[in-house]
């Protein structure tokens, strides 16, 4: 499919979205847990673009003058948090949905199985333990 890019934006407080990039495609799909628009972040869309552009002159693409431009941005809808503190847990629980399904493509609505207009506190507590154990297990807290 692409490449996985957690993407923090804002002040120093920091804010995580998820971003899934098919280089290939020229496709990137955007999934906000505060269902901003990629525009609230214009200077991540711009060093996305830039860097999908490098991409493309590195593997020499060829591209007329209107294809130059021509990467697309895909806002997928996804399940909303309800707080300003767990951008960061939403992102990894996206991520890890998606991985779990071993989809090779990323539906605008979302995944069927795992739609649902929130994540429950128990959804995201269980994303939290995943994540402490993980670290736990790279001996990272030692």
């Amino acid at each position: 499919m692409g490449e996985w890019t957690a993407v923090k934006e804002g002040s120093d407080d920091g804010y995580w979205l998820l971003l899934a990039i098919n280089p290939i495609r020229e496709i990137v799909y955007y999934l906000d847990s505060l269902g901003n628009d990629w525009t609230t972040y214009p200077d991540m869309k711009v060093l996305i673009d830039t860097v999908l552009q490098a991409f493309r002159a590195q593997r020499d693409i060829q591209t007329s003058r209107r294809g130059a431009n021509s990467i697309t941005w895909i806002k997928v809808a996804c399940p909303q948090q309800r707080n300003q503190i767990d951008c960061g847990y939403f992102m990894l629980r996206f991520m890890r949905d998606t991985l779990a399904l071993g989809r090779l493509k990323i539906p605008t609505d979302y995944f069927d199985e795992f739609k649902c207009a929130f994540y429950t506190k128990d959804q995201v507590d269980e994303i939290k333990e995943e994540w402490c154990q993980f670290m736990i297990k790279l001996n990272v807290c030692s």
